[in-house]
């Protein structure tokens, strides 16, 4: 094969190659490539006088690669895939869609709505460095009046100046009470606070707003709040007294339905009567705060996020 004749190959004839190498046929190659079949015939000539040998040979079932076609086809795919990705890389790198993102968010609003957003921000520019913190909203007002995060989604705690951040949107925080599947109250329908009362319970320490959330539907219903509480901030340590005992773990919605759904936990949603809802969570940015565009472009996938689904707690 002439060096000189394959450096001649252009994209669109790894295109044609690949094509019918999947396809198996010149007409479903063409309609592929949106030509007309006798200009994919055409164009599969020159490639076969550029390198001198045939590529496909016709075969009653189709067009068959030779040994020089398989070679080429594997070729073709690496080679388009990478002009894809450079594509895609320098149209990043044009719309500033490259760089470090800080995002913070209350556990809820991360799995919810921070993580579908990141999935279409690494489609747009997979280079993206992204880093998401999780923690109280205290936590993240606090790194995001510092310059920690560029954005969040949370609370404005007691005390703090609202009139410091741009908040948009609003998401109330439904809450799921989460034993494991051997629990004896796991299958039960309709069930009273005073049903649950007496059981050990695992959650966070008294302030956090699941906590409170839990303490004030006890209170609103007339029933004490339950007393045998372990108290922690680690997903993984909640998971674990649920394993191992019959203990209860309020969680909000986003991770009960992932811990629930198909992840071999083992954990199920108990059935109460009464709901459990958080105050609203909001998405912060300081005032004036000057964002990258990559920083820019997550908050807004993060909003598209939040406009596509219902905005209040059992509406969706």
């Amino acid at each position: 094969m002439s060096e000189i004749h394959f450096q001649r190959l252009q994209p669109k004839h790894f295109s044609l190659i690949r094509a019918v190498a999947e396809l198996g046929q010149l007409s479903l190659a063409a309609q592929a490539l949106s030509i007309t079949q006798p200009a994919a015939s055409r164009m599969l000539g020159d490639i076969e006088r550029l390198v001198d040998a045939p590529i496909f040979v016709r075969t009653p079932k189709g067009m068959e690669a030779t040994a020089v076609g398989l070679a080429l086809a594997r070729r073709a795919r690496t080679l388009l895939e990478e002009m894809d990705e450079a594509i895609r890389e320098v149209d990043a790198i044009k719309r500033g869609l490259t760089g470090t993102v800080r995002a913070g968010a209350v556990t809820g609003g991360a799995v919810g709505f921070i993580v579908p957003a990141i999935q279409a921000l690494k489609a747009e520019a997979a280079s993206a460095d992204i880093h998401v913190d999780v923690a109280s909203s205290d936590a993240l007002i606090g790194d995001l009046l510092s310059g920690q995060l560029d954005f969040a989604l949370g609370r404005i705690p007691a005390g703090v100046d609202a009139r410091q951040f741009d908040i948009l949107d609003a998401r109330v925080e439904e809450v799921n009470l989460l034993v494991h599947e051997s629990h004896p109250l796991a299958y039960a329908d309709d069930l009273s606070l005073s049903d649950i009362v007496h059981f050990a319970w695992v959650m966070q320490a008294p302030g956090a707003p699941v906590r409170q959330a839990v303490e004030n539907v006890f209170i609103e219903s007339g029933v004490p709040i339950p007393s045998n509480i372990v108290n922690t901030t680690s997903l993984l340590v909640m998971i674990a007294m649920l394993a191992s005992s019959n203990a209860i773990a309020p969680m909000s919605r986003e991770v009960s339905d992932l811990l629930c759904g198909g992840t071999g936990t083992g954990l199920y949603k108990l059935d109460i009567r009464v709901p459990v809802v958080v105050a609203p969570y909001h998405l912060l940015t300081v005032k004036r705060k000057q964002m990258t565009p990559v920083a820019a472009r997550l908050r807004d996938l993060v909003m598209q996020e939040l406009c596509a689904t219902p905005r209040w707690a059992g509406s969706r």
